[in-house]
């Protein structure tokens, strides 16, 4: 008879891939305890996972510290995507696109509940504003959001609206109100939504389908992108957006 339980080679795998997956979430630096406790697992059978990635080069041990990161296998993968995909070609015209506004310049894609950073910077390193945001609280997001293809659209479907500020949205019934702006203007506005002193401007990179590939994102403070200046933010990333689209959407 057929059972349910998953066979024990990919519960391991799905393990290790979760372990991975607490460095994303967690913090550049984890120690055994704190990874058993986010995964729900026994010590010991954390230590085993560990041990195991140790050994593969997807995770370092610091002797000073006896805790765990990140290893060089997890850069060689991250390198191979990165100009296998092509990204490197995108380079240049971020590049112009940063001297001409003085602004940061990303380009990110929807990862399931999260709109993550494929290429480009933030204001300040310290940001908490990374590489991966929730979808509701970014310009990205939204742009995301906003032009979903079908099967991606369910805004009940995403987890609950955390506020990181006073001025993020909180509720779905106010993200749908907010994501009609969106589309009727082109663009979205991140307001200090995702952090206090930041505003950003993003466009869609569309597919041939019309929905959104990924979102061009332009990123300061609020002495830069004014209200009276965020047309003009806008246009200088429209400018740019069928070179990114050229270069990032595969070919068909």
């Amino acid at each position: 008879m057929a059972t349910s339980a998953a066979p024990t080679g990919a519960q391991a795998v799905r393990r290790a891939l979760g372990v991975l997956q607490c460095f994303a979430h967690l913090g550049p630096e984890l120690g055994v305890t704190d990874i058993a406790k986010a995964m729900d697992l026994p010590i010991s059978t954390a230590h085993r996972l560990v041990l195991t990635l140790v050994a593969a080069g997807f995770l370092a041990r610091d002797p000073d510290t006896a805790r765990y990161r990140l290893g060089t296998t997890v850069a060689e993968l991250g390198q191979l995507h990165y100009f296998q995909h092509g990204l490197h070609r995108l380079e240049p015209v971020l590049s112009q696109l940063s001297r001409a506004t003085k602004a940061s310049a990303s380009i990110s894609v929807r990862s399931g509940h999260d709109a993550l950073v494929l290429i480009g910077g933030t204001v300040g390193a310290e940001s908490s504003d990374g590489i991966r945001t929730p979808l509701h609280s970014t310009a990205m997001g939204k742009v995301l959001l906003a032009w979903a293809p079908p099967g991606e659209d369910d805004l009940d479907a995403l987890p609950d609206l955390v506020r990181p500020t006073e001025r993020t949205i909180g509720d779905r019934a106010e993200l749908r109100a907010e994501l009609v702006k969106v589309r009727a203007a082109g663009y979205a506005l991140n307001d200090g939504e995702s952090e206090t002193g930041i505003r950003s401007v993003s466009v869609p990179v569309l597919d041939s389908d019309g929905f959104s590939y990924a979102a061009l994102t332009l990123r300061a403070t609020p002495e830069l992108i004014t209200y009276d200046r965020v047309r003009w933010f806008v246009d200088q990333a429209l400018t740019r957006v069928d070179r990114v689209a050229a270069l990032l959407l595969p070919s068909r």
